[in-house]
């Protein structure tokens, strides 16, 4: 089939919070993490039939979801997964919440790296934690993990590592190598480790391959909370369905433990989408990857012209990570608001000064916005 990515989707007037912030404004919105495509055919057929039903109890994942969602892992990431250790979640970032309350006590600590998506950031205060940050390592040609230094961050109070894999912002997809390394540190330190791979089914780079962390051997996995959704791949985030797997009984019990009362079911057409998805929908992924590798290269090449911005190729997801400290404004934000463009402020991700844009939309209106950002001046 022949997918059509290049249709402009008017989503004014539709509740959309990525577009809304800029209603009546002349300005592109390219900062939160969804894409302007239409999701796949073969979701929106299956959503058709399910509302067609008219029926829309209480609910719970049907048993073929489960199948195909164990499936994916397994032809995906050679991941042996077991029905029991899932749970259904409405969405990551209650997972990153939940995870957060449901390691250690009190006082206790949990570690990450930044910049980072910013739930992580914001999670471990409302969970009565203390936060440990440790900066990513950044060199002309990409970022990397400083474990030295985490390790040297470490405290006997840390329970928690929260690890974001492919990461989120800056588009690395960890090595073997890396996740080695990583699952050894937590070992040493009897860390659990929360590892947030909803970006795994948007990998960029042919030579490169998600691994589930907790795939690497018994013992990483009986530590270890990965997080996942068909969310971001088929851009489907406004349905709520997302899930853990989380292989230690001990574990999840308390991660569902902490959960009860407070975490709601996920909506049926939730898991209708998430089914389609995982199910129908490897032919439309496969499309959108050349499309966004595409569009991940034009940004490169446009940024990479203007004096005073600085950015890394991306590996994975649809997100660029752009430093605009060159620039010498406090605001960068503000000033390419004033281009007519709208990004993601790199400080709720622990690092001032940095952009993120998002790449996930038509060429054409990538394009426009790409050349309002080149009219910045130092």
């Amino acid at each position: 089939m022949i997918f059509d990515f290049d249709t402009v989707i008017d989503r004014t007037d539709t509740g959309s919070e990525k577009w809304d912030r800029y209603a009546g404004r002349d300005i592109i919105p390219l900062w939160v993490a969804d894409m302007d495509f239409r999701s796949p055919p073969t979701i929106i057929k299956a959503l058709h039939r399910r509302i067609e039903h008219g029926v829309f109890g209480y609910t719970a994942p049907p048993a073929t979801l489960i199948e195909a969602v164990l499936e994916m892992l397994r032809n995906e990431y050679d991941w042996q997964v077991l029905p029991e250790w899932l749970v259904w979640l409405p969405g990551l970032v209650s997972g990153i919440n939940v995870a957060c309350r449901a390691v250690g006590v009190d006082g206790d600590a949990i570690a990450t790296f930044i910049p980072v998506y910013p739930p992580f950031l914001s999670a471990p205060a409302l969970a009565r934690r203390q936060l440990i940050t440790v900066p990513l390592k950044s060199t002309d040609t990409g970022w990397g993990l400083d474990l030295d230094l985490l390790e040297s961050a470490i405290t006997d109070r840390t329970r928690l590592l929260m690890l974001c894999s492919p990461h989120n912002p800056v588009g690395r997809v960890w090595s073997m190598q890396e996740l080695t390394a990583v699952a050894q540190l937590a070992e040493r330190h009897n860390l659990v480790v929360c590892s947030d791979e909803i970006h795994s089914g948007l990998v960029l780079d042919q030579g490169k391959r998600h691994i589930p962390l907790a795939s690497l051997s018994p013992d990483i996995a009986r530590r270890t909370i990965t997080l996942q959704a068909a969310s971001k791949t088929y851009n489907i985030p406004g349905l709520g369905c997302s899930f853990a797997v989380i292989p230690d009984k001990e574990l999840r019990s308390a991660f569902r433990a902490t959960m009860n009362g407070i975490v709601p079911h996920i909506n049926i057409l939730g898991y209708t989408a998430t089914e389609a998805a995982y199910r129908y929908g490897e032919s439309w992924r496969q499309a959108l990857l050349a499309y966004l590798r595409q569009n991940r290269d034009l940004v490169f090449e446009a940024v990479r012209e203007v004096d005073g911005l600085l950015t890394w190729p991306v590996e994975a997801t649809y997100l660029a990570w752009i430093d605009a400290r060159g620039l010498g404004v406090d605001e960068p934000v503000g000033l390419f608001e004033k281009l007519g463009v709208g990004l993601s402020d790199g400080a709720p991700f622990g690092s001032p000064g940095f952009l993120r844009l998002n790449f996930g939309g038509p060429q054409t209106v990538l394009k426009q916005a790409l050349a309002r950002m080149k009219q910045v001046k130092k």
